[in-house]
């Protein structure tokens, strides 16, 4: 059996490391913000012949004071423009710029008051799931309040709501570092990305506090530390399990699935990464913290 509770400052090290790295990369470098967020247009197209290297299709364009233009290739003959917010007669003339073998497939405007309406509500959206989270955990768990007479309801919602807490963080830590390096950008996937998370993370919390609520019930909280490392032994394979067919089925989404789903693709592959190791390491162990000795 391994004593996962026993490494528990082991494993808080090593998360507040990572947190205090993801928070640096987040303060300094910044997540870099989509066409959802900035607001601008959004063009696929579609060549009928052979596409034209990204440069060629930057100097056609030059003229048309778009800004700055961001290009990317999808599959053999189409690519995606990113640029400023423009009108439908600039969004004629870059067709016309662009040539005869051109076929638009989307076109999608969004403004920079929309982006920013979306922001908000984005994070609201996150902050309402954390707290809603954190209520629903304390009353599912409020019996053992009484049990135990250790507040035992606040520690298990404590528990969930810093293991989310951290993989939201280490979510946009990631994005931060691979925005700053690779210019890879969020938009609205990566905040669906997000909040599914949390709800998976949440889920597989759960799963391994209710195998510590049955033992605590069934054994007593005296010896609550082998407890609760038993518990966290006879659910890790399910958890484990779990969590590796998600991220095949992830794997497959980010090879085939095309590069506007791709971030969303990355974006649950770690945070399905973190939230399977802070529901083992980080919630059920932060059970034991400041913990008064059962007498």
């Amino acid at each position: 059996m391994y004593n996962i509770v026993g490494h528990r400052k082991i494993f808080f090290t090593f998360s507040i490391v990572v947190c205090g790295l993801s928070l640096l990369a987040v303060i300094f470098w910044g997540l870099k913000p989509g066409i959802d967020f900035t607001g601008g247009t959004l063009m696929q197209i579609n060549y009928s012949k052979t596409r034209p290297a990204n440069s060629e299709v930057i100097n056609q364009l030059s003229s048309l004071n778009l800004g700055e233009i961001n290009i990317q290739t999808i599959g053999q003959n189409d690519l995606i423009l990113r640029f400023k917010q423009i009108n439908e007669e600039n969004h004629q003339a870059v067709l016309k710029a662009l040539g005869a073998d051109v076929t638009e497939q989307s076109f999608e405007s969004i403004g920079p008051i929309l982006g920013g309406e979306f922001v908000v509500k984005s994070w609201w959206a996150i902050a309402l799931a954390l707290i809603a989270i954190f209520f629903y955990i304390a009353w599912a768990f409020r019996k053992l309040a009484n049990f135990s007479r250790q507040s035992e309801y606040w520690r298990y919602s404590g528990g969930a709501l810093i293991a989310l807490f951290h993989d939201v963080l280490v979510m946009c830590g990631f994005f931060a570092v691979m925005g700053h390096f690779n210019g890879t950008e969020i938009n609205a996937s990566f905040i669906m990305a997000i909040l599914t998370v949390e709800g998976f993370s949440v889920h597989d919390t759960i799963v391994v506090f209710d195998r510590i609520r049955e033992n605590v019930l069934l054994y007593g909280s005296r010896n609550l530390e082998e407890t609760i490392n038993r518990s966290i032994n006879g659910t890790i394979v399910r958890s484990l399990n779990t969590s590796i067919t998600t991220i095949f089925a992830l794997v497959a989404i980010y090879l085939f699935g095309g590069a506007s789903i791709r971030n969303f693709a990355t974006a649950m592959m770690v945070g399905i990464i973190t939230g399977t190791y802070s529901s083992i390491a980080i919630a059920s162990p932060f059970l034991m913290v400041f913990r008064k000795p059962a007498k």
